[in-house]
């Protein structure tokens, strides 16, 4: 390993995995063990923000929902199990990650598997409980129904993307 990264620098973004999986599964544990499944638990803000219970077979956006169920375990666990190896791989032999590239992948990561293990262990499918108002915005009047773990998927890949865009600004500056 070179000097320019550290054993810390490369395993302690790993803590933000495992706290996106623990919270997620929390959270879905949770809200199956207290709100009824297609049911609107609390809503906030004139009906901004709702808890809801509701199962995704899918993907985002529900897609390969009506897929037989081995097409969407191959599909949607183990193609992307797969995908998460690659990036770990290239994450721990890669020294050109910044500290806040490496958080935000592992952030990431922690999304995928948090999804994941719902595909897995959960044959009614992923739990999905955060309801957002979308004001018609794409001719949708509600955001569909996301997690935790896809909060920390979109996080983890923005940030990503707007600090490999300042990297590469930085870099062709000098």
């Amino acid at each position: 390993m070179s000097n320019s990264i550290t054993k810390k620098d490369l395993y302690l973004p790993f803590i933000a995995t495992a706290a996106v999986i623990i919270l997620d599964q929390i959270t879905k544990i949770l809200i199956a063990a207290w709100l009824p499944e297609f049911t609107i638990g609390a809503s906030y803000l004139n009906e901004f923000l709702r808890i809801v219970h509701v199962r995704n077979l899918g993907v985002a956006f529900s897609f390969g929902y009506s897929w037989p169920p081995v097409l969407r375990r191959i599909f949607f666990s183990a193609i992307p199990l797969i995908v998460m190896g690659i990036v770990v791989r290239i994450y721990l032999k890669s020294k050109d990650f910044t500290k806040l590239q490496r958080w935000s992948i592992c952030t990431v990561l922690g999304g995928g598997l948090g999804n994941i293990i719902d595909r897995i262990f959960r044959a009614d499918g992923v739990i999905d409980f955060i309801d957002v108002k979308f004001y018609g915005i794409f001719g949708m009047e509600r955001w569909p129904t996301f997690n935790v773990a896809d909060i920390a998927v979109v996080v983890g890949v923005i940030i990503l993307l707007i600090s490999f865009i300042i990297t590469n600004k930085k870099s062709e500056e000098k």
